[in-house]
């Protein structure tokens, strides 16, 4: 590329602003994304009645209705922030009328369980998520 330019006659400046086109393309191609997308953010007295209940019984410790519950939470759709495994922890919302754990959950991180640096709820299996907002702010 550098003999062709030169052979060209082109400038200084164009060959300068060539070659930082071309590194500037690289370097993007080559960069991983590190920043989760934002999500959506809900207030804790805005959820269904069943997730607030949910959310009562992650502060006391349980004791919980599904033996599933509390256990890690792997993030493997990636749509929560990285953390170290073991970070997260989900726990079943019942949903009215499901003959089994349904769809609904809420995923909460932090140690210790009874008092999580922040919770998400999901009302689709993980397909999505919302930031649960603290009352305390509002």
């Amino acid at each position: 590329m550098l003999s062709w330019l030169a052979r060209s006659g082109a400038s200084a400046v164009t060959t300068a602003l060539l070659l930082s086109g071309l590194a500037g393309g690289v370097q993007a191609k080559e960069a991983p994304p590190t920043a989760t997308p934002a999500l959506a953010e809900i207030w804790l007295s805005e959820l269904p009645v069943q997730a607030q209940e949910t959310h009562r019984l992650v502060l006391a410790g349980g004791p919980f209705p599904y033996s599933k519950d509390g256990v890690v939470f792997g993030n493997r759709e990636r749509l929560l922030p990285r953390k170290a495994r073991g970070f997260y922890r989900e726990y079943t919302v019942k949903t009215p009328g499901a003959r089994n754990r349904g769809a609904r959950r809420l995923v909460c991180g932090g140690t210790p369980p009874t008092a999580p640096e922040v919770c998400y709820y999901t009302d689709d299996h993980y397909a999505s998520f919302k930031r649960i907002r603290a009352e305390a702010g509002r």
